[in-house]
């Protein structure tokens, strides 16, 4: 009977392998067919972007662990490649892998701000922070091409609506312009998420987002021009990069963070296979310690979902690892209870910024 292939790694990818989700009738695995099917070179594989149509662009969660009601997602799919994103498995709804597909096959919002502005518009619209990359992120490579996060944005700022932005890209200094004058007003607040300070694991952890270098010269930038700025270690692996949490929070904090945030690594649904395969591939000599230690910190499952334990974990470990967070966060001067307060009163209600009617045309 010819033997399973182990799936040969792509750089610049992170996932090894493009297992079908679970939503899949059929299943697929490639085989040595005794006819050199090994030494064959991998085929190219591109990235393919294509608009999604949407009905409405602002999604809404009761979620009693997330800090926040509103949020919105520019783009499905996130050519960043991070191996851990809890996002992946959401592929699996449009019949796709949540492996290789979700770093390639990606998706745009293409009327999203004309959609955020109908939705705004709404008379029972009630004004709430609105978060920006809580899913995929909105400064993925593709974001320099069709700038739906820049567009978000300008809508966001006519309205005087307050927002936050959660990214591991240095994209977001193209959009300090925007962000400076709203900072001002207290209605934006910006999240960093470092991981990891080894370039080496980050090269294959994340493969195609900013260095570590590069995310803290964001911090830096929107700091200096007024914009608060904090910082996420998420998702916090342990083994591979838990004894880094002191020394990112060091760093973020010297190049002008103000507040710090950390969620224990999740595996939700395929992430765990495909999560296992990159241990199995890339760090072999710790993925029995990895393992391990996720197990005891997850009441001996792969995942734990349950609210209230779903981020922070469980057991001894867990309980450290909260309790070196708070040291650093009080030696370095981070926040890490207090929520920032968003400005809420200065929306600009009605159907559209100037309070004129979106059907008339301009005469300029």
């Amino acid at each position: 009977m010819p033997s399973p292939i182990r799936p040969a790694v792509r750089n610049g990818r992170g996932a090894v392998s493009n297992p079908a989700g679970r939503f899949e009738s059929s299943r697929a695995e490639a085989v040595d067919d005794g006819w050199g099917s090994l030494d064959e070179e991998l085929p190219a594989l591109q990235t393919t972007v294509q608009p999604e149509p949407a009905r409405s662009i602002i999604t809404r969660n009761n979620s009693p662990d997330v800090p926040f009601d509103q949020s919105i997602n520019p783009y499905r799919g996130c050519e960043h490649g991070c191996i851990y994103c809890y996002a992946r498995p959401s592929h699996g709804f449009l019949n796709l892998s949540p492996g290789l597909d979700f770093e390639t096959k990606l998706f745009y919002k293409a009327d999203a701000a004309r959609l955020l502005e109908e939705e705004l518009s709404a008379r029972n619209y009630r004004c709430s922070p609105i978060t920006i990359g809580a899913n995929t992120d909105p400064y993925q490579p593709i974001e320099r091409e069709y700038r739906v996060t820049r567009s978000i944005i300008e809508v966001l700022a006519r309205r005087r609506h307050p927002f936050s932005i959660i990214t591991k890209s240095a994209m977001i200094e193209r959009d300090i312009d925007l962000l400076a004058p709203l900072a001002k007003d207290n209605l934006v607040y910006t999240l960093v998420s470092v991981t990891t300070l080894n370039n080496d694991i980050k090269r294959t952890l994340e493969p195609r987002t900013a260095s570590p270098a590069a995310r803290l010269r964001a911090i830096r930038n929107l700091s200096a021009a007024g914009i608060p700025v904090g910082v996420m270690v998420a998702p916090v692996i342990p083994v591979l990069t838990d004894s880094e949490l002191e020394k990112i929070l060091e760093a973020a904090a010297a190049a002008g963070a103000r507040s710090a945030g950390y969620v224990l690594l999740r595996l939700p649904y395929e992430l765990k296979d495909l999560f296992q395969e990159w241990l199995e591939r890339h760090e072999p000599l710790k993925a029995k310690h990895v393992w391990s230690r996720l197990h005891d910190m997850r009441g001996g499952r792969d995942n734990d979902p349950r609210w209230g334990h779903r981020q922070r974990g469980e057991g001894q470990y867990a309980e450290l690892l909260a309790q070196r967070f708070a040291a650093a966060c009080a030696r370095y001067g981070l926040k890490h209870r207090e929520r920032f307060v968003h400005n809420t009163q200065l929306f600009v209600a009605g159907s559209t910024a100037t309070g004129g009617d979106p059907r008339q045309m301009s005469l300029l």
